[in-house]
């Protein structure tokens, strides 16, 4: 199951009591405050895991708090702090503050780890109270609670490259042939329901991330078919890969490939301007090179043409796409 948004709250711990207590010795009277002050209450951070790919690990667990302060203790002991929590999420997760909907961290960077949740400071203990009209005091300050918050977790996966295209145009079948990722295929619409990242390797050490995006149709914006639920995953890549089915059963490749484009415009004219590479794919198909003809001549751009099941033109795609992504560096 992949989980790209998630409701969850986090509770740092509360501060510890500060203590009443005195000591027994000679000429200090009541025998001297001694009260130690209650411990610092446990916070809440956030850190993103470059381990992760998906909030799945989250799901279910609602409510995370973090360990209250220690008492404090005789003989001018201080509490223990309390223990924290590090919630572990992809990078590329944007932490929202649940109730305002205000950005509150995009953690980006793998490691990189933030503060949700600031634990309650510890009440001070009588020895804090003392002063020179007042040299036994029996008063100490209860700890302050911990911070709460709700938040609202939306990942957005971050890919050098992104493949999108009409549903069936060969996008699974591309990167399960490029990395090591398995996507699930099929000759029917809709086979990918949940983006998928896989590692491109190539010679002389050279690497990429390619994301594979659900299948796009006219009206996924506002939520047709998959709807644009997955379109965010596009977002942070830096080049789009746009596929496009030569031969597609019925329509033309030319009017998928405007359908595509007006979808990604209306959901963000940003994620319209990104750097694409065209790529007409089954070209193993008959008559699939009168079509891509046509389909040069009707769009009048540069496509790079392939066939994901046998191979062919993927080396020529692959060094297209570094070349690519080495001038957006």
């Amino acid at each position: 199951m992949f989980v790209d948004e998630l409701d969850i709250v986090v509770t740092a711990g509360a501060g510890g009591d500060g203590c009443v207590a005195f000591r027994h010795e000679k000429y200090i009277p009541h025998g001297g405050p001694a009260g130690g002050d209650g411990g610092r209450g446990g916070s809440v951070y956030m850190q993103a895991d470059e381990s992760l790919n998906t909030l799945q690990h989250l799901a279910g667990h609602y409510h995370w708090k973090a360990d209250r302060g220690g008492q404090g203790q005789g003989k001018d002991c201080h509490g223990r702090k309390g223990k924290d929590i590090v919630v572990r999420v992809p990078a590329g997760t944007i932490v929202r503050d649940g109730e305002l909907g205000v950005v509150l961290k995009d953690l980006t960077t793998p490691g990189e780890k933030v503060c949700m949740a600031e634990g309650g400071r510890g009440g001070r203990g009588n020895s804090r109270f003392a002063t020179a009209t007042n040299q036994a005091p029996r008063e100490a300050e209860p700890g302050e609670p911990g911070q709460e918050r709700k938040l609202h977790l939306e990942l957005k996966l971050i890919a050098d490259a992104g493949l999108v295209g009409k549903p069936n145009a060969g996008k699974s079948t591309l990167i399960s042939r490029l990395s090591a990722a398995h996507p699930k295929i099929a000759a029917y619409p809709f086979t990918t329901r949940t983006p998928c990242l896989g590692i491109v390797e190539m010679t002389r050490h050279r690497r990429f991330v390619m994301a594979d995006i659900p299948g796009l149709i006219e009206g996924a914006h506002s939520g047709t078919g998959l709807g644009d639920e997955f379109l965010r995953h596009v977002e942070r890549t830096k080049l789009l890969v746009h596929m496009i089915d030569i031969c597609p059963p019925t329509g033309d490749p030319a009017e998928d490939y405007r359908v595509i484009r007006n979808e990604l415009a209306r959901y963000s004219p940003a994620l319209a301007e990104k750097p694409e590479i065209i790529v007409a794919n089954k070209m193993d198909l008959s008559e699939s090179e009168e079509h891509l003809a046509d389909l040069r001549e009707t769009i009048g751009k540069d496509i790079v043409a392939i066939s994901a099941v046998t191979g062919k033109g993927i080396p020529q795609l692959t060094e297209a796409i570094w070349r690519a992504l080495q001038r957006e560096d």
